[in-house]
């Protein structure tokens, strides 16, 4: 018994114990979205201009220009003109520039939207449309598990999964 007593005296001076810091995070996500289908428009105008020196018109003429369009929704047009040197055997230079304008759309036409898909534009040198997305099949699902399942969708759709595993040790 004697030779027993000192290990019972341990036992019995301070508890044993065990630290063990553990922690383990296991996150499962999805996020889907749903963004707008969108193009963007701007109508140009004609436009005219021209430089030069030791330049003129040919008599009873105007220096080139826009001319006023045929119906309201047309656009204007370039008025050519005959030019002459002023003096010859002179130097000279001469430049004309004409951007053709887009002609007025009536009101209500030019984009198409249907389900939230921009079908046609209106045909501007710049467009901006903007309509609702399409979910369509976008899906996105989780399993006791973890097991992720994302379906893309239509128009304008986003679906993004994650896992995350996290451990850690104190």
């Amino acid at each position: 018994m004697k030779k027993f007593l000192p290990i019972v005296m341990l036992l019995m001076t301070a508890p044993l114990t065990a630290r063990a810091d553990l922690v383990h995070k296991l996150t499962t996500s999805t996020q889907l979205s749903v963004d707008g289908a969108a193009t963007v428009a701007t109508r140009l105008g004609s436009t005219y201009s021209s430089s030069g020196n030791n330049i003129s018109v040919v008599t009873d003429a105007d220096f080139g220009g826009l001319t006023a369009p045929a119906s309201a929704t047309a656009a204007a047009t370039m008025k050519q003109t005959d030019y002459q040197l002023t003096t010859a055997g002179s130097a000279y230079s001469f430049s004309e520039s004409f951007t053709y304008g887009d002609a007025v759309a009536p009101i209500g036409t030019g984009v198409d939207v249907a389900s939230g898909v921009v079908a046609d534009m209106p045909a501007f040198g710049s467009v901006t449309t903007q309509s609702g997305g399409v979910a369509g099949t976008l899906a996105g699902t989780i399993t006791s598990a973890g097991v992720m399942t994302i379906t893309a969708g239509g128009a304008g759709t986003d679906a993004t999964g994650q896992f995350v595993s996290e451990l850690t040790v104190n």
